[in-house]
């Protein structure tokens, strides 16, 4: 199907465009009051997610409401743990919850043998259901978490400022470390493929605890299973964005991804100088949505006249924060569009 808007698409393989693509990391969420109404009907979030009619609607909102340049597919990034046979819970106003964790060789061949795409019907589905309504108005994203980031949680079994026991593994116990980080990036790159199957136009890989990592530890631990990939997923489009991890932008403009997503803390000017033939996408802090109208415009055109209008993509520097006023992000998304 052929898109009417491919500004996005066009801008990640780094083709001339005429204005620059935006969407929001989180779009899909708790900011729209008609999200929540959703996710009340839905009674819980693991629900909402694991229900592709209700996955489908929640998608699509921010294309109808919001007029952002793409749609995410609306789910989570734990499926891959739940799907290997490491089911969680969401613990309200705590967060993903693993009551068994991965500890030891033991644990990890009692890991599910079947192949984890086929526990994840119900995101295709959804990818079904969304890629049909769209009907080529606008691409749709997938995406999965980042090996190293779905091993913290599998080896922790919750969010963690540290991930003290996820990094105890890797320093006592490389061996098992490597072992879990290879088969989360097998069943990864399986899920991804799957997804652009069912109509993903471009994946995202999230590593959202990158940055507990020191660069050492990165470049042995991280960088070499999203390289991989990088290298295995030919069609589609892949963005890489590991939040706090500055030390690796140069490093990661090296693998094969089309696109790097920078998070607020790394400099514009030193990233393009980092990462010269790549697309780039971020980086606006979710905080700046607090401001006044005009603050959020000011700042909004400064970061646009620090990228440049090509081989960029407009997005915030992470997730947008759940307490925003969604005219905030209105403005955001509209003075994108008319800069």
């Amino acid at each position: 199907m052929k898109l009417q808007n491919d500004l996005l698409i066009r801008a990640a393989n780094g083709e001339q465009v005429e204005r620059i693509p935006v969407w929001m990391m989180r779009q899909a969420g708790r900011i729209l009051p008609e999200y929540r109404a959703v996710r009340a009907k839905a009674g819980s979030f693991i629900t909402l997610a694991t229900t592709p009619e209700m996955a489908a609607e929640v998608t699509i909102q921010p294309v109808d409401i919001l007029g952002v340049d793409a749609a995410i597919i609306f789910s989570d990034i734990l499926v891959i743990p739940e799907a290997m046979g490491l089911p969680y819970e969401m613990v309200e106003a705590k967060g993903p919850y693993f009551p068994n964790t991965i500890s030891n060789f033991e644990d990890l061949n009692k890991l599910s043998q079947s192949n984890p795409v086929d526990n994840l019907a119900y995101v295709f589905d959804a990818l079904d259901i969304v890629k049909k309504e769209l009907n080529g108005r606008v691409p749709l994203l997938g995406f999965a978490g980042a090996p190293f980031t779905i091993f913290c949680y599998m080896v922790e079994g919750q969010g963690s400022k540290t991930f003290s026991k996820a990094k105890k593994m890797m320093y006592s116990e490389p061996e098992l470390a490597h072992e879990l980080l290879q088969k989360i990036t097998n069943a990864t790159i399986g899920y991804l493929k799957t997804q652009i199957i069912h109509g993903a136009d471009l994946v995202q890989i999230f590593d959202s605890w990158a940055g507990v990592l020191s660069p050492e530890q990165y470049n042995a631990f991280s960088l070499p299973y999203i390289a991989q990939i990088c290298d295995t997923i030919t069609e589609a489009p892949v963005t890489v964005f590991a939040k706090g991890a500055f030390f690796a932008r140069e490093d990661i403009g090296k693998t094969s991804c089309q696109v790097v997503g920078l998070d607020w803390n790394m400099d514009i000017k030193e990233s393009r100088a980092l990462i010269p033939n790549k697309t780039l996408q971020g980086n606006l802090d979710p905080c700046v949505l607090y401001a006044p109208m005009k603050e959020v415009e000011k700042q909004t055109k400064s970061m646009l006249t620090a990228f440049g209008k090509q081989k960029y993509i407009a997005n915030l520097g992470h997730g947008v924060y759940p307490d925003t006023d969604p005219e905030k992000v209105k403005c955001f998304i509209e003075t994108v569009k008319a800069f």
